[in-house]
């Protein structure tokens, strides 16, 4: 894939620039507890989402718009996004928005934690008239960079050659030389009924040696795997996946020194499985534990998604202590994530400028103490009885 240099943004996210970030945060008044300190940076609690949205301008616009302005009040320095969202759309917003956030001396490339997934095929939103078979067949089968065994049955492909044509397009997207942090999204949930086991992990270590080459041209700092249930599933469930075997993967391909250092997955107030569920262990001696106890063992770092569940949870009417004093009932979801042990931060999709404004309250206020974490968790435990 060829581009011009010229136009990309060089750096990635720093240790020193995100300290910058947050001292600057602090005197906008954020709360100096917001930021947590991950692989010596200083990232946001709160990370910002771009799942949801049409293939418009108009939503091209707004998220563009929440992006810098959630950046520019220090309330947000973690963007999640992935190739396919929104048919690359989401990714080339979050290009013009950083361009733009530098371009005013808002913010600096070595301030932002930008991550990204690949795996799912995707189209272009700005081709939208493309069928997405008929993309797939002339970019991708015709030319050999896959074949058709290489796709699963919910369009998920794991082939190292397009892993690479991927990210190639993740950086052309975004207009960035670095980006920091690239997942393989929901692989295994794609995976594990199409092959056996082994075949999946030699598909996962191919993966990670992709991740691990791109690494050492600098173009990625650190790599994970975003999920859904694999790693909240029961223990002896054919939908299960071991942290362990992913981290065995990671060090034979990368050795001491690989660059597998975080994992996503869904955690909500009624979806509490990766805090409650106690299916993995630290080694075959260990009693077993919680999937953000053993990635906490790790040092596996822990990023959360739909904690809003796509705004279901809006619902609820939540009248206890210590939550009743947040001014919105979406923060009060946040922040019973974001105080969760183990995890960095919830990441949260908005767009409208008021969803935005109402989300990023929570930055002002302090995470929970882990006395009210735990009463808290018992009165979402209570409520969850209440709608089953």
């Amino acid at each position: 894939m060829s581009f011009d240099k010229k136009k990309f943004i060089s750096g990635y996210a720093t240790s020193s620039g995100t300290t910058n970030f947050r001292n600057l945060a602090i005197n906008k008044g954020v709360h100096n507890s917001h930021f947590k300190l991950v692989e010596d940076m200083y990232l946001s609690s709160l990370g910002m989402g771009t799942y949801l949205g049409n293939l418009s301008s108009h939503d091209d616009m707004n998220l563009e718009s929440s992006i810098y302005h959630s950046v520019k009040e220090g309330s947000i320095n973690v963007i999640d996004t992935a190739l396919n969202y929104r048919s690359m759309l989401s990714e080339k917003s979050i290009g013009r928005a950083i361009r733009k956030l530098i371009d005013d001396e808002v913010a600096h490339r070595d301030e932002l934690f930008v991550c990204t997934k690949n795996g799912y095929f995707t189209n272009d939103g700005d081709f939208a008239s493309v069928d997405l078979n008929e993309y797939l067949r002339l970019m991708y089968l015709d030319k050999n960079i896959i074949n058709p065994d290489d796709i699963s049955s919910s369009y998920n492909i794991m082939n190292p050659t397009y892993i690479s044509n991927c990210i190639d397009r993740s950086l052309c997207n975004m207009g960035l030389d670095t980006i920091d942090l690239v997942y393989i999204h929901n692989s295994f949930e794609s995976w594990f009924n199409e092959v056996d086991r082994p075949t999946y992990l030699e598909m996962l270590y191919s993966v990670f040696e992709v991740y691990e080459r791109y690494r050492r041209s600098r173009k990625i700092r650190y790599y994970g795997m975003a999920t859904w249930d694999c790693f909240t599933a029961q223990e002896n469930s054919a939908n299960y996946l071991s942290l362990n075997e992913v981290i065995k993967i990671a060090n034979d391909v990368g050795g001491d020194d690989n660059g597998f250092k975080f994992i996503q997955l869904p955690y909500n107030s009624f979806m509490t499985e990766p805090y409650t569920l106690l299916n993995h262990k630290i080694d075959e001696h260990s009693q077993n534990v919680s999937i953000l106890e053993a990635a906490k063992h790790h040092d596996i770092h822990v990023f959360t998604s739909i904690p809003l569940f796509q705004g279901k949870l809006l619902s609820l009417k939540i009248d206890g202590e210590p939550l009743v004093n947040l001014p919105f009932e979406s923060t009060r979801l946040l922040q019973f994530v974001r105080s969760t042990p183990g995890i960095v931060a919830p990441l949260v999709g908005q767009k409208s400028m008021e969803h935005t404004d109402q989300n990023i309250v929570i930055s002002k206020y302090p995470p929970l103490t882990h006395e009210e974490f735990k009463h808290v968790l018992g009165l979402f435990e209570s409520l969850r009885k209440q709608y089953n």
